[in-house]
């Protein structure tokens, strides 16, 4: 029976993007290796590009090797990517557009940019929430309703970041919230 090449050329088509896609999907798994154990992420390229791009150029820079959890807060989230292991804050690349209107809410094991006031100011910085905190999702076009761009969430290992809320935080240099006994990311390695 032969096939018509209309339907032969769309099937063609249909399989190299699906094998496109497969790949890429592939390349949005990452591994956050701790001192407390490993967490798997998966990212979300689609809804949030430049956010998974901006995760994605820190990790194949090795920019996180070394960094620690800065700022745990039971009940809340756990805050890494800005200082090392003497709370010394390391230099970033520039700041990203807010994708917090993405349509991903701030759900527990989600991953979204931390920032400041200035709803386009992340860069390395990123949180793991460790419950829904539906206060950070985008409620309106003011600064202060832009919300906290979510681009992942923790496919495994969830209890590492669980355990990262049990640790003993306090003061420390300027800043609170910080675990008493270091929280260190030795190693961010994208999957295949």
């Amino acid at each position: 029976m032969r096939m018509n090449p209309f339907i032969t050329k769309l099937l063609l088509i249909l399989c190299s993007a699906f094998m496109f896609n497969t790949a890429f999907a592939a390349e949005t798994k990452a591994l956050i290796k701790t001192n407390l154990g490993d967490i798997t992420v998966e990212l979300y390229p689609e809804q949030a590009p430049v956010s998974v791009a901006n995760f994605i150029r820190y990790v194949e820079s090795d920019f996180y090797s070394g960094i620690i959890f800065h700022r745990v807060i039971p009940g809340f989230m756990a805050q890494t990517g800005g200082f090392n292991e003497n709370l010394e804050k390391q230099t970033s690349g520039k700041p990203v557009v807010n994708e917090a209107n993405n349509g991903l809410r701030n759900a527990r094991g989600t991953l979204a940019l931390a920032r400041t006031s200035n709803p386009n100011s992340a860069t390395s910085q990123f949180f793991i929430n460790l419950k829904d905190n539906n206060f950070l999702n985008r409620s309106g076009s003011s600064p202060s309703q832009a919300g906290y761009a979510v681009f992942g969430r923790v496919t495994s290992g969830m209890g590492v970041v669980d355990k990262m809320a049990q640790q003993p935080t306090g003061k420390k240099k300027f800043y609170s919230d910080v675990p008493l006994t270091n929280i260190v990311i030795e190693s961010v390695t994208m999957l295949k």
